[in-house]
């Protein structure tokens, strides 16, 4: 039995908790199949983003970060009524590997994903430094503002108590 996160094979998968009228932002990674290097290029930025930013989605998208491997993103859901994020991440993995531009690429993503529901405003800002530098970590560029494929396309806004 697994007694560590690092020991898990599947995320442990926590629901989002509501409370009034406070925020509900939730961290996200996604990960590609098998870590193939395959998502850092203005086709799939733009993909993603027109998926991300559909009107009729059920989730809000604030910052992300697109490297070759992976994806870090903020959302929240739009309503009460809005899906849930297993079933919202589903989703928009599946619309993005119909519309794929490399069809040889496929399978594009790992089945599971990382959520984490933040619980202040400073840790989204806290989240957001780490991510922002993933580029530099990984030595893609030398200062986090050359990399190319990151953005926010909506503004999440914070409510505390």
């Amino acid at each position: 039995m697994p007694n560590n996160h690092k020991d898990r094979e599947v995320p442990a998968r926590q629901p989002i908790y509501s409370s009034g009228n406070l925020s509900e932002v939730i961290f996200l990674t996604v990960c590609t199949k098998q870590r193939k290097p395959i998502l850092a290029s203005d086709e799939v930025h733009s993909l993603l983003c027109s998926l991300w930013s559909d009107p009729t989605s059920q989730w809000s998208v604030g910052r992300y970060m697109i490297l070759p491997d992976h994806i870090h993103l903020f959302c929240s859901p739009k309503s009460i009524e809005s899906t849930g994020i297993h079933s919202w991440t589903k989703f928009w993995k599946s619309q993005s590997t119909r519309s794929w531009p490399i069809p040889n690429q496929k399978p594009i993503w790992q089945r599971q994903f990382w959520d984490t529901q933040l619980r202040a405003q400073d840790s989204y800002s806290q989240k957001w430094n780490y991510v922002q530098n993933n580029p530099v970590r990984h030595a893609l560029v030398s200062d986090p503002t050359e990399w190319p494929y990151q953005g926010e396309i909506e503004a999440l806004a914070w409510h505390d108590r």
